[in-house]
């Protein structure tokens, strides 16, 4: 097990790095000049050549890469050139918004899509069944930015139960939590009902059952761990998927987190705020991607790494 640790461990590093020369060089190929953004309008050639000189785009890209590479080692991505403050303190700042709007919507994710894709699986064929499932299809089918409005309407506007817009109560996070949890549900629904399907048809689920074991029983000690395994790695990566949704519900919401920064950072071509926001979720998309292998072992001890 160490030694895949290790491996698993240098592949990530190897990842990153990747990650964030692709980050990089995207951010450089957006059309528009950062200079423009920042200057008033009017400005002379000799002061936007000035301004690019400050901020380190009159060098080749090359050169840029390796002057941010040297600086990120020793803490420093820059200064977000909207803000004029530290990238990557503007974006810890509302990084706890955006954790905690995550946090919720995958918590509804799982408290829904679990125990309703296990009912649909036990219960195959069924009219709930049919019902759970045309319901998957639909919320997949459904843009978060269109389900966030059409809630606003009913919710906010209509019925007056939720805020529409900000972060200061529990209330706030209802709305753009269940817009960000409604694709996630949506897939571990279906992706538990089919993995529990598989397992209920194995041989020693009917052994069990011969045996006079009842349905709950056969459930929890038999079916559950073995078919946890494909929805504990869905649930993984949703994490980072749900980060890479608020960009949009965070908008539609008004929610003050790195949603909002990013958005805002792509208007003004605020490269460092956005490589900073970027390097960040590839971190936590490779992370999440390694605590799902190890977490194989956990649930099923038959699996042995080398």
């Amino acid at each position: 097990m160490s030694r895949y640790i290790i491996r698993r461990l240098l592949s990530s590093v190897v990842t990153f790095i990747g990650a964030s020369i692709a980050v990089f060089i995207l951010m450089r190929l957006v059309p528009g000049d950062p200079a423009l953004m920042v200057l008033p309008e009017g400005a002379t050639l000799e002061e936007m050549n000035r301004v690019r000189e400050l901020m380190g785009l009159d060098k080749p890209m090359w050169a840029q890469y390796l002057d941010f590479v040297g600086d990120a080692l020793r803490g420093d991505f820059g200064d977000s050139f909207q803000h004029a403050a530290p990238a990557l303190d503007v974006v810890v700042e509302r990084l706890p918004k955006s954790i905690y709007l995550g946090a919720t919507a995958l918590l509804i994710t799982v408290v829904i899509g679990v125990p309703i894709g296990i009912l649909a699986a036990v219960r195959r064929g069924s009219w709930f069944d049919f019902l759970a499932s045309l319901t998957a299809i639909l919320s997949q089918s459904t843009p978060s930015f269109w389900l966030g409005l059409m809630l606003i309407f009913a919710f906010s506007l209509g019925l007056r139960w939720f805020p529409v817009a900000g972060s200061q109560t529990w209330k706030h996070v209802v709305l753009p939590a269940v817009t960000l949890a409604v694709y996630p549900i949506s897939l571990v629904l279906r992706l538990t009902r089919t993995s529990f399907l598989e397992v209920l048809g194995a041989d020693y689920i009917r052994t069990a059952e011969a045996k006079g074991l009842r349905g709950t029983a056969v459930l929890l000690k038999h079916a559950l761990k073995n078919a946890a395994i494909p929805v504990v790695t869905v649930l993984c990566l949703q994490i980072a998927g749900i980060l890479a949704g608020a960009v949009v519900v965070e908008n539609v919401f008004s929610w003050p987190g790195i949603g909002m920064t990013v958005i805002a950072a792509v208007n003004l071509r605020d490269y460092p705020i956005l490589q900073v926001a970027l390097l960040l979720s590839s971190a936590a998309f490779i992370t999440v991607n390694l605590v799902a292998d190890l977490l194989y072992a956990v649930l099923d001890p038959r699996i042995r790494y080398g």
